[in-house]
């Protein structure tokens, strides 16, 4: 199967990469591109990117544009509860791969919060997202079983993360994988980006992307709200 082999609805565009590299340069390029346009037309442009492991090879591709960074910040579509000092912090990672060389002049708005409970940290990073500009670019990943950012079938919050008319820019939510504990911006917030970008790899998630296409019930792949939307899926075997 290809992507091509889909039926997208016609507000998603599909690119179809021959290997990683050529996925993470290509996205790389196009993000950059976005950027550029939205400080040249308001001085600052705002990209929210997703953790895990995938996104490692287009945030070094990217730290490798000429930007204007220091009038570009980036945050995070979702995060793991832990200090940003940890290995499984989200933000830790755009540090490490994405803020080098000259992309570091970049600022980052991120979502942990040293609380007593993930539910306060939820509140303060929900307040603190009111002073986050509008966001020009949204980079989403996809897991095996339809999530996206942190919002995963079956958690507590997801029925109130997916509702449009929501007033919370950030829910606490559970993932079924260690760590457990996570925040992630809800999806109003998220799909007020003036592009959203999904890039995904390998045949296995081309099959769950398919499967998202299907159903009637978002909230059993999550992934499958941002399929209706104006979409731009990047993907390669």
């Amino acid at each position: 199967m290809a992507i091509s082999d889909l039926q997208l609805p016609a507000d998603v565009v599909s690119h179809s990469l021959n290997t990683p590299t050529q996925l993470a340069n290509t996205l790389a390029a196009e993000v950059a591109d976005a950027l550029r346009l939205a400080i040249a037309e308001n001085g600052q442009a705002t990209l929210v990117v997703s953790g895990g492991r995938s996104p490692v090879a287009f945030f070094e591709a990217l730290a490798r544009q000429q930007l204007q960074w220091a009038n570009v910040l980036v945050s995070l579509a979702d995060e793991r509860w832990v200090p940003t000092t940890h290995a499984d912090s989200n933000e830790g990672l755009v540090r490490r791969h994405l803020l080098q060389g000259p992309a570091a002049a970049a600022r980052i708005f991120g979502l942990y919060f040293s609380a007593p409970s993930l539910d306060a940290a939820a509140e303060q990073a929900d307040q603190a997202l009111q002073d986050l500009p509008p966001i020009d670019v949204l980079v989403l990943g996809m897991g095996d079983d339809g999530h996206t950012a942190s919002l995963f079938p079956g958690s507590p919050n997801l029925t109130e993360a997916l509702a449009l008319d929501t007033t919370r820019r950030c829910l606490p939510m559970l993932a079924p994988t260690v760590p457990h504990q996570r925040l992630t911006m809800t999806l109003p917030l998220l799909a007020s980006a003036r592009r959203t970008m999904l890039a995904i790899q390998g045949s296995s998630k081309l099959a769950t992307l398919n499967q998202a296409l299907q159903i009637d019930v978002p909230a059993q792949m999550p992934v499958s709200v941002f399929l209706q939307s104006p979409l731009e899926i990047y993907w390669c075997a």
